[in-house]
């Protein structure tokens, strides 16, 4: 009866989808929800707490990391270390600036300043705005007048090259020694430019320059096993150009140039310690 007047018999199901027929049987999932119904109308499900993976920090707590990390005290006292570090790194520059730059107002009334800066640690051989770079290799060369022994009646040993010997030290070592680089060669070059082309000394300097030399090449002989033996030592040095490019033209001849120097007498003075038993005689003196 109910067939009849547009009513459904119990073997007929009802269509999931209004005004849609034949259905295909992969679209008609029972546990799906009806077409037309909210979510939040099905309040019979329970509510999933969909939490993120990065949850938010809590309150006050500091980033990781970096000073921000360090308790007030510690910040302030890893920004006044940064500052000071600053603050010295600027001050060297500056001052190797100052020594490596033409003369100016501020090298002529700080200059002292400057110098005791940079010397002997942070030297410059060059100039700034004039480079100025060697063009010679020059090397020191000492022989000595030993006390006569009788044995072979030769008394003078061979021509010791003292500058070969800190060139060993230095090639290869990844921290030369300060005085393998620079003692010999800055002890010449002021003996040098304080002594005229006949060897004559120019004033006080120069007898200062060869008191220094005669002591640093004592001390090398007795490095060699001569020590007291020596009675009269000789110095020279052998000026050789350096060569030319291999793809330059020019023609420079490489033979050595010797300057020899005359015979010094050793003096108690010029031994090994004898400058700081000086100096220890002199502090008594000024202690009594």
């Amino acid at each position: 009866m109910d067939a009849d007047h547009g009513g459904r018999t119990g073997s007929e199901k009802k269509l999931v989808r209004p005004g849609v027929t034949n259905v295909p049987e992969a679209d008609q999932d029972p546990e799906s929800e009806p077409a037309g119904i909210p979510e939040a109308a099905d309040r019979s499900r329970p509510v999933a707490a969909a939490q993120t993976d990065t949850a938010p920090a809590p309150a006050g707590r500091r980033p990781d990391g970096g000073m921000a990390a360090l308790s007030p005290p510690y910040q302030v006292a890893a920004a006044i270390a940064v500052s000071l570090i600053g603050l010295l790194a600027f001050a060297h520059v500056a001052m190797i600036f100052l020594h490596v730059a033409p003369s100016n107002t501020l090298t002529k009334q700080h200059g002292d300043v400057v110098d005791d800066w940079v010397f002997p640690e942070f030297e410059q051989n060059w100039k700034l705005f004039a480079p100025n770079p060697l063009q010679q290799n020059i090397s020191v060369h000492v022989r000595a007048e030993l006390e006569d022994n009788g044995a072979d009646g030769s008394s003078i040993t061979r021509w010791i090259n003292l500058s070969r010997e800190d060139g060993e030290a230095i090639r290869g070592n990844v921290l030369p020694s300060h005085v393998d680089q620079n003692e010999l060669r800055r002890a010449w070059d002021f003996y040098t430019g304080s002594h005229d082309s006949e060897n004559r000394p120019n004033g006080l300097r120069g007898e200062l320059s060869e008191r220094y030399i005669r002591r640093i090449v004592m001390v090398r002989l007795a490095e060699h096993g001569y020590g007291g033996a020596v009675e009269r030592i000789q110095v020279r040095s052998a000026v050789r150009s350096v060569a030319a490019p291999e793809w330059s033209d020019e023609k420079i001849s490489t033979n050595a140039e010797y300057r020899e120097l005359p015979w010094w007498t050793v003096a108690p003075a010029d031994l090994p310690g004898a400058a700081s038993a000086d100096q220890a005689s002199q502090l008594r003196k000024a202690e009594k």
